[in-house]
């Protein structure tokens, strides 16, 4: 029992200090933001990150590109998951070895090529830009995820519908994609903070147009112009970036460790 005391109050201590050493920062970060100009606590610095980093703007394309990156590539996972893991799809081991080559493939080595094939088609500094690319990177994982999922459903399930004389795809929508809640959830919160947080295709494929240019690179022009003058300014412009994300995630915690969890407890 001493022995087991001991570990529970270890274990409990490193985890509040984990907590500690990861909030910090954060916390930090919102005290500087409402840090005014005569020492006391102020909004001005909101008030000055919003008009001059015109953070309206960013946040909207920010969501633009994101929900439609989200949308499309849950649908695109989706369907070819649910094809990879019921049917027997000519190359599917080829497809499967293209897909994971795809996952692991550092997409840097890719925003070159991107560059040039976006020139060509005079998409450079527009949305497209932003959306196409991301939905390529994001299906291998989308795919794969979905893939993973649909596999684990039972057999049993797939079969009662067939005998019942429902279609492939009236299976998928009305048996499969009901009970795909927590899977479909997790991938799109997954996507939807990487597509959020997207900086390097930004910079390269979005240089000149502010209009389309996302919270990330605006955030990164503006603290680069404001750091040296007003570090509250450029604290209340990162509090400003993050809190969306902050929102997604704890409304969709619940969600997301469930998914993360589901296939273990299976």
């Amino acid at each position: 029992m001493r022995i087991a005391r001991t570990e529970s109050v270890t274990t409990h201590a490193l985890l509040v200090l984990a907590s500690v050493v990861a909030v910090f920062p954060l916390v930090s970060i919102v005290v500087s933001s409402f840090d005014g100009s005569s020492g006391g606590l102020s909004l001005d610095s909101y008030s000055t990150a919003w008009t001059q980093g015109r953070f309206g703007s960013a946040l909207l394309s920010s969501a633009l590109v994101s929900v439609t990156v989200v949308v499309v590539t849950v649908i695109l996972a989706s369907l070819a998951g649910y094809a990879l893991a019921t049917m027997r799809v000519p190359g599917g081991k080829v497809i499967l070895g293209l897909l994971l080559l795809g996952l692991v493939l550092p997409y840097e080595v890719t925003v070159l090529p991107l560059y040039e094939l976006l020139a060509g088609w005079n998409l450079i500094d527009t949305y497209w830009a932003l959306i196409l690319p991301q939905i390529a990177l994001s299906v291998p994982l989308g795919v794969l995820w979905m893939r993973t999922f649909f596999a684990s459903v039972p057999q049993e399930l797939l079969e009662a519908a067939r005998i019942d004389g429902t279609s492939r795809f009236q299976t998928l929508r009305l048996v499969v994609l009901p009970i795909a809640g927590p899977a479909l959830t997790t991938l799109g919160t997954v996507l939807f903070l990487f597509t959020w947080n997207e900086f390097l295709l930004a910079l390269i494929l979005v240089p000149d147009n502010a209009a389309v240019q996302t919270v990330p690179l605006a955030l990164s022009f503006f603290s680069g112009a404001a750091r040296s003058s007003d570090p509250a300014v450029t604290a209340a412009a990162a509090v400003l970036v993050a809190l969306p994300v902050l929102l997604a995630y704890t409304v969709l915690q619940r969600r997301l460790i469930s998914g993360l969890t589901e296939g273990a407890v299976k």
